[in-house]
């Protein structure tokens, strides 16, 4: 399993990589898995606590390595 974080992107970006991914064959919870981390913010005390991020999950080395060099 290799995870690869895709820091400050917007859902409708995510999820237009996600349908790429899913238009070339790949399946969703056997090839791959994301999750999407919306921004935190303690506007009291420090503003913002981390920006967005995407966390993509793979499950075959090779997928993530291209998944890296086209997306990262």
């Amino acid at each position: 399993m290799i995870e690869i974080k895709l820091p400050n992107m917007k859902p409708d970006a995510m999820m237009g990589i996600v349908k790429e991914l899913r238009a070339k064959g790949y399946v969703q919870g056997t090839d791959f898995d994301f999750a999407y981390h919306k921004p935190e913010y303690d506007l009291e005390r420090y503003g913002v606590l981390y920006d967005r991020y995407t966390l993509f999950t793979f499950y075959k080395e090779e997928l993530a390595s291209w998944f890296e060099l086209l997306y990262k």
